[in-house]
């Protein structure tokens, strides 16, 4: 008996519609291919061009975390500046109403004007830039269309971003030449305030080393008086006198602890200034050279104009004068160049001539 072709062209498709039909009483419910095909498309929405790396999938799964810790940080920004408030003010009352008459009757006529000079001259110094970099703007790029160039688009405003300028998340706003966003101070550090941010946080450091270099001997001597009267019944002193002795106690550990922490950290944007970069390009940069080095080709910051002409940028030091009124004394001067546009040397030159 021969096998005719329409013969086996009919069993082939009746085996094929018998194995279609178990198929479709094996399917998934509705519902169930439904979240499934939502959950695939949004694995394949983090890869879905070229650019997307490591940083965009972490960013994108962390969103939940950095937004809570943008909303406490902006909320608690005000609690952070009372609390600076307050401390400063302490240790200026304790200097006035519990040192100060104890400088006028032990130190000689030359310590107490050194004394009354350099330490009214420090708590002026320490408030005026404390209040300047709260109250000024850190700078913004214009939302309105102009002709200034730009480097990139931001993803949060949708605004062209010129040269420096990054956004802030608890700000929600995009900061030109931004370093970072300081809670104690409850405002972004940028192209305007930088110099106020910097300048409180040196002088604070040169106010809290003062007050623990020249209020360790008045340390030691409370500390061994309320020693004793806690370990022995005499000497007896009086609540004054505990008072006195728990107040300088208070304001050298306090002075000695932010002075250390604080004087790190003004350290470290010193570095940062003596090269010409923000907190944030650091880690640009970083990443730029490691990236350049792959390739067999160095790294140059563009912006780094050599260490003396970065802090004359800084500073805005225009001649030799300006050392003294404007970064020894209070000034409100404007910061060099509109935060904007950038000049760009390759080869390290005197930017102002002083």
């Amino acid at each position: 008996m021969r096998w005719c072709p329409s013969s086996v062209l009919h069993l082939l498709r009746c085996a094929r519609l018998q194995l279609y039909t178990r198929r479709g009483r094996n399917r998934l419910p509705l519902w169930i291919r439904e979240k499934w095909a939502y959950v695939r498309l949004l694995v394949q929405s983090l890869y879905f061009n070229s650019l997307t790396d490591s940083d965009v999938v972490f960013d994108s799964i962390f969103e939940p975390v950095f937004w809570t810790v943008d909303y406490v940080t902006r909320w608690f920004g005000l609690v952070f500046v009372f609390l600076v408030v307050i401390l400063v003010s302490s240790c200026v009352v304790i200097a006035y109403v519990v040192l100060l008459p104890l400088v006028l009757n032990t130190y000689s006529p030359a310590w107490i004007v050194w004394h009354l000079c350099y330490g009214n001259w420090i708590i002026i110094m320490i408030g005026f830039h404390y209040y300047k970099a709260t109250k000024t703007s850190p700078g913004f790029p214009p939302t309105e269309k102009n002709d200034s160039p730009f480097v990139a688009v931001c993803k949060k405003c949708i605004m062209p971003k010129p040269a420096r300028t990054h956004h802030c998340g608890i700000c929600n706003r995009c900061i030109l030449k931004m370093d970072h966003h300081c809670p104690w101070l409850n405002n972004c550090v940028g192209h305007s305030n930088h110099r106020y941010f910097f300048s409180f946080c040196l002088f604070m450091t040169l106010g809290c080393v003062y007050c623990s270099i020249s209020g360790r001997n008045l340390f030691l001597d409370a500390y061994n008086a309320l020693e004793t009267n806690y370990q022995t019944s005499a000497p007896v002193y009086t609540f004054k006198e505990k008072m006195i002795n728990k107040s300088i106690i208070y304001m050298w550990v306090l002075t000695s602890t932010v002075g250390v922490a604080l004087g790190a950290l003004t350290i470290w944007h010193a570095v940062l200034i003596s090269r010409g970069e923000t907190s944030i390009e650091r880690h640009i940069n970083s990443k730029e050279k490691k990236r350049m080095a792959k390739r067999g080709k160095v790294y140059r910051n563009p912006f780094n104009y050599g260490r003396l002409n970065n802090w004359k940028v800084f500073f805005g030091v225009e001649k030799r004068s300006h050392w003294v009124t404007r970064v020894l004394l209070p000034s409100g001067h404007a910061p060099h160049g509109d935060g904007l546009t950038w000049d760009v040397f390759p080869v390290k030159k005197d930017l102002i001539p002083v």
